[in-house]
């Protein structure tokens, strides 16, 4: 079964990652794709531009943005998405990655949740 955690990309990659995915939707600033060491960019995951812009990491907007991302994540798409995600990763483990400073309130959160969810029988 695959384990999946977040990680910010602006941190070293590790071998206990397993299979890194970029979760956002723009290419994090500063980060050079050698340095990054990803397995693939899921921008296709990531939420919209107008949910991204609508959150602006703004605490009061946060469960709103969870919502409209949740509720985007049930897309049939995105659905199919998610499983080939999960699938890459195998029986490893599976780091969602993302730029944002918030470690607490971001899109890799929702959509590990939700990833989460599609595991559970």
């Amino acid at each position: 079964m695959t384990d999946i955690r977040i990680k910010r990309i602006y941190e070293d990659a590790a071998e206990s990652d397993g299979y890194r995915a970029l979760v956002d939707r723009l290419w994090p600033r500063g980060i050079s794709k050698d340095r990054a060491q990803l397995d693939e960019w899921a921008k296709d995951l990531s939420p919209s531009d107008e949910m991204r812009k609508e959150f602006g990491h703004d605490e009061d907007a946060w469960p709103h943005f969870q919502k409209a991302y949740r509720q985007h994540l049930t897309a049939k798409a995105c659905q199919e998405r998610m499983r080939e995600l999960l699938e890459a990763a195998g029986d490893g483990a599976l780091t969602l990655l993302f730029a944002a400073k918030n470690e607490e309130r971001n899109n890799a959160i929702v959509l590990k949740d939700a990833l989460e969810d599609m595991k559970s029988p």
